[in-house]
């Protein structure tokens, strides 16, 4: 069935491109499935004390919360169009829930602290508690801070509702971006999960050594800019500059996020099952287990068995 164009500025409810539909599993699919996750937090925290082989940067700021760029780790990442959710309007719920905010007029907070320079201990009520809300948050921050999941919470409903010039909903740009994500599959990363939406990018990879996190994304934004200013007959800026990163802590986490990604376009309202949505990894997802959770290695299954799906229906996004 055939839906209208989607909104824009306006604020309404989007809907799918009129050609949204499932594509074919590309020639050369991705696993879809990470050579390794932490089993628990402990495991995590071991893992996130070690020293970090250059060029990867370890724990490192960008001026504000910290990140953790290390090879073979899990990360969840978002980046946006220029107009996805404009800075000043950031700014100002920033104002309304009291964060801090750096030269950047991003939220601050120190590196984390340790003998080895691991993160600060989180409990695991609270990493659940930030859920899949927490996703385009950077840091710790984001598992203890309800300031900085309510930031979350207002960027992704926002963008959700299809503001801005939404250009990746133009079918030519949107097939454009997720091929560039599976092109260097394999070779630069594993690719885990992704979803290219209207105005921002879901994306879950395990990094390899020898790519640092900064230079996967500035790969994968430079391209893409340049070809759709191609497409659309424009220049100028395409994506936000900034993008947002978090680190999958342990089984648990991995599922939520991947459950996340692949349903954004069904929360968002643009489909009713997330293997409808074209540019998402829902599509191979589900042709390959008939709807099944996404595949775990054996040794990060907890030992009760694997981890059941979360509800994220019922949380705010």
């Amino acid at each position: 069935m055939k839906r209208s164009q989607m909104t824009g500025s306006a604020g309404g409810p989007p809907t799918a491109p009129e050609e949204a539909k499932p594509a074919a599993e590309p020639a050369t699919a991705p696993t879809l499935a990470p050579s390794f996750i932490p089993g628990d937090k402990e495991t995590s925290r071991v893992m996130t004390q070690v020293v970090s082989p250059p060029p990867h940067l370890g724990w490192h700021s960008r001026g504000y919360l910290p990140h953790w760029d290390h090879p073979g780790m899990i990360q969840g990442i978002t980046y946006r169009l220029c107009d996805a959710v404009p800075a000043e309007l950031i700014s100002k719920w920033k104002s309304e829930i009291n964060l801090r905010t750096g030269r950047s007029g991003s939220p601050v907070a120190a590196l984390p602290t340790g003998s080895a320079g691991g993160p600060p201990a989180a409990s695991s009520t609270a990493d659940r508690a930030a859920g899949p809300a927490a996703l385009p948050v950077e840091g710790n921050a984001a598992l203890t801070d309800p300031g900085h999941r309510e930031l979350a919470k207002r960027i992704a409903r926002y963008e959700d509702a299809g503001r801005g010039a939404c250009w990746l909903r133009d079918r030519r740009i949107g097939q454009m971006v997720e091929a560039n994500l599976l092109h260097f599959d394999g070779e630069r990363y594993r690719l885990l999960s992704w979803c290219v939406m209207p105005n921002h990018v879901h994306v879950m990879v395990e990094t390899w050594e020898g790519w640092p996190l900064a230079d996967l994304v500035h790969s994968w934004k430079s391209y893409t800019a340049h070809e759709a200013n191609r497409i659309l007959n424009r220049r100028g800026e395409f994506w936000q500059r900034e993008y947002y990163d978090r680190y999958i802590r342990n089984v648990e986490h991995y599922l939520l996020v991947i459950r996340y990604i692949e349903e954004n376009p069904v929360k968002a309202r643009l489909v009713t099952h997330p293997a409808e949505w074209p540019w998402s990894s829902a599509k191979i997802r589900v042709a390959r287990s008939a709807g099944g959770p996404p595949a775990v290695p054996a040794e990060a299954k907890p030992a009760a068995g694997p981890t059941a799906l979360p509800d994220i229906n019922s949380r705010e996004s």
